[in-house]
């Protein structure tokens, strides 16, 4: 759907389960219609072959899969409000980068950055979890994590780095600025340099007997205390 209304240009043409006549798939046909997308109607065997799985939801998509390949400056230089940035630092489960990206767009974040190298990627199963994200919040892969950062800084973006042992939490860190939330790999946290890099540390208060929470969890926890900073 977020394909649909942001860039129809790139399907190719639209396969629709004809078993399938619900609310939700007669609005993705009304809008391929709209958009003049081939839809082509199967059965969901057919669905099933083209994906290699029932969990299709009866609707398939062939798309182009080239994009413009964003650059941070293409971000940075198009704000017109305070940033607020999710950076990834090494995530490797395809789930938990899709969750990021679903998080990042609930919290309006302007783009979630990552490494090219030791990083998962924004695969076809980060691209499902994402539920429509990946369409909509940039995702911007580097090669020098640390040099994106400092290119942030020299932008005005004060870099938070989130990780368990810091000394202030999260409600005590100032965002009401330009931001960047920098969260670590399941399990490693933060690299050295990454850490080094942020201008401050800052960690979510736990209450309970769990030591971590989920990167995705974390993100959102981080972006919306920005949020609700701002709201004030």
């Amino acid at each position: 759907m977020a394909r649909l209304r942001r860039d129809p240009e790139a399907i190719f043409e639209l396969y629709a389960s004809a078993q399938r006549q619900d609310v939700r798939a007669r609005e993705a046909l009304k809008l391929a219609e709209a958009a003049q997308v081939r839809v082509i109607q199967v059965d969901s065997d057919r669905l099933d072959g083209m994906v290699g799985t029932r969990r299709h939801q009866g609707v398939v998509a062939r798309v182009d899969a080239r994009r413009r390949e964003l650059k941070l400056a293409d971000v940075l230089d198009s704000l017109d409000e305070n940033a607020l940035i999710l950076v990834l630092d090494g995530v490797q489960d395809p789930h938990n980068l899709g969750a990021c990206l679903r998080v990042a767009d609930a919290a309006g974040a302007h783009a979630v950055v990552a490494p090219k190298d030791r990083a998962v990627g924004l695969n076809a199963t980060a691209v499902k979890v994402a539920s429509g994200a990946a369409d909509t919040v940039p995702y911007i892969t580097v090669t020098n994590l640390a040099r994106a950062l400092r290119e942030m800084q020299e932008a005005g973006i004060w870099v938070v780095g989130a990780a368990g042992e810091a000394e202030k939490t999260l409600h005590q860190i100032d965002q009401k600025g330009p931001v960047a939330w920098v969260l670590g790999a399941e399990g490693d946290g933060l690299r050295r340099l990454t850490r080094d890099t942020c201008d401050e540390l800052a960690k979510i208060p736990m209450y309970g007997s769990v030591e971590s929470l989920n990167v995705s969890v974390a993100s959102g926890i981080c972006l919306f205390e920005a949020r609700r900073q701002r709201e004030i």
